[in-house]
């Protein structure tokens, strides 16, 4: 089986997650795992990659409750793939806004295309999103109060039992 890595990632989270991927699909696949054909971002040379694999999967970070920009003209340029779907955003702790995250990002999906399977997790937001928030505290405190909480258990994100999670997801396609 061939497949291929795509990732967008602004902060540096989801290519953590995608580089964890790659390195795990290696080490832990199964014999069928195969091989990558391609590793980077979602430009031409990942629309070449794409035709030649079996499986593609393709990373995104989050960008007003969907995938980035780059991500979304990807998807959308996709015809008859197999895509497992996997991304970070920085407001976390609900597997429901992940999941509605998910079913946005999925429809930049043809129907030619099937979605195999998906993971999110939480990502750390950079510094400027928290200064920002303190700068709103005046205004609203109890919703500015309840995003700095956010932003500090994002710092943390993605760990390992995220890294992992992406892993375990991503190999239950293998069978």
């Amino acid at each position: 089986m061939k497949y291929a890595i795509i990732c967008s990632s602004r902060t540096g989270n989801t290519r953590r997650l995608a580089e964890y991927l790659e390195k795990g699909l290696k080490e832990r696949g199964s014999k069928t795992a195969g091989e990558c054909l391609y590793f980077g971002g979602p430009g031409e040379d990942a629309k070449k990659a794409a035709r030649e694999a079996d499986v593609l999967f393709v990373g995104f970070w989050t960008d007003k409750g969907t995938c980035d920009e780059e991500t979304g003209a990807f998807l959308r340029s996709l015809h008859g793939q197999k895509v497992f779907l996997f991304g970070t955003a920085g407001f976390g702790e609900s597997q429901e806004y992940f999941s509605r995250i998910l079913a946005r990002v999925s429809e930049c999906l043809d129907g030619t295309n099937d979605c195999i399977g998906s993971y999110m997790c939480q990502g750390r937001m950079p510094e400027a999103v928290r200064r920002r928030y303190e700068s709103m505290m005046e205004k609203e405190p109890e919703r500015m109060a309840m995003l700095i909480r956010n932003f500090d258990n994002a710092l943390s994100h993605p760990d390992e039992k995220d890294l992992e999670g992406l892993l375990e997801a991503a190999l239950i396609i293998w069978g």
